[in-house]
């Protein structure tokens, strides 16, 4: 399953991502799948969210649908 979100709330998001039963991975802008989001990942994704001023859209390849609902719950609540 595919989500697009805006994250603006960095530590709370990755909060979310760890407590998932499957890597999600980050669809890049030309349509391809990143590596899994594990801890290099979160940091490239914390120095983005600063660099662009607290604010970060992205799009999210979510395999397993009680994943799915758990980060639509966190940005659901994050809005």
């Amino acid at each position: 399953m595919m989500l697009k979100l805006r994250i603006l709330d960095m530590k709370r998001f990755l909060q979310v991502l760890d407590t998932c039963s499957t890597r999600v991975q980050i669809v890049e802008p030309d349509g391809t799948h990143s590596c899994p989001i594990y801890a290099a990942v979160q940091e490239n994704l914390r120095q983005r969210f600063e660099a662009a001023g607290h604010y970060l859209p992205l799009t999210l390849r979510v395999p397993d649908p009680s994943d799915y609902r758990k980060i639509v719950n966190y940005y659901v609540g994050d809005c």
